[in-house]
């Protein structure tokens, strides 16, 4: 009977090793899935950021008064570089950064945009019409990898928090996540008066 009792133990250990195995593995990789997300993001954000340069110089071909304006775009762009440098999927208070300061430089290359509804040879100027379809692909796709990223991490925290994940979270230190979220004063309805 104690080599019946002896063969059960090392059973029910084995089915018991290779569960927390399959449920650690599972964590892991949806952690890592996370922050390949946030980095499609990352991806996103400096190519948005790589084409500034290149519209503020044409911009200022065209619009020499515009100096605020492109000032105020390129001083976005700063944030959004240094904010990057710092974010990664686990650094929340660094992502939160990089979320507002990116929410900034929509905001300003918008100001540019209706500022520049004042000078028609920019808006008809081929260099500057492709500059800006280019931005405006790439807000697209920033806005996809956001979605893909809070996929993500719903998918991960769905791990952290559900039984019998949340035991082996528990144990190993796996945190929930934090969504990709607008900061608060982004959530404004703009207003129509652009002057």
């Amino acid at each position: 009977m104690n080599s019946g009792i002896v063969v059960g133990s090392v059973v029910f250990s084995f089915v018991a090793l290779v569960i927390l195995i399959v449920l650690y593995n599972g964590l892991a990789v949806r952690r890592v899935r996370m922050a390949n997300a946030f980095s499609q993001i990352d991806v996103q954000l400096r190519r948005r950021s790589d084409l500034i340069p290149n519209l503020v110089e044409v911009v200022k071909g065209y619009a020499q008064h515009e100096r605020v304006t492109l000032e105020a775009v390129i001083r976005a762009r700063g944030d959004v570089n240094a904010a990057a440098v710092e974010a990664s999927a686990g650094n929340f208070g660094a992502m939160r950064a990089l979320s507002a300061a990116s929410m900034a430089l929509g905001g300003a290359l918008q100001g540019l945009f209706a500022r520049i509804e004042a000078y028609p040879d920019l808006k008809a100027s081929v260099q500057f019409l492709s500059l800006q379809e280019q931005l405006v692909t790439t807000e697209n796709r920033v806005a996809f990898a956001r979605q893909a990223f809070n996929d993500a991490v719903m998918r991960y925290n769905e791990g952290v928090v559900t039984f019998p994940g949340n035991l082996v979270a528990g144990v190993f230190q796996f945190q929930q996540a934090e969504l990709w979220t607008t900061p608060e004063d982004s959530r404004a309805v703009p207003s129509a008066r652009m002057f």
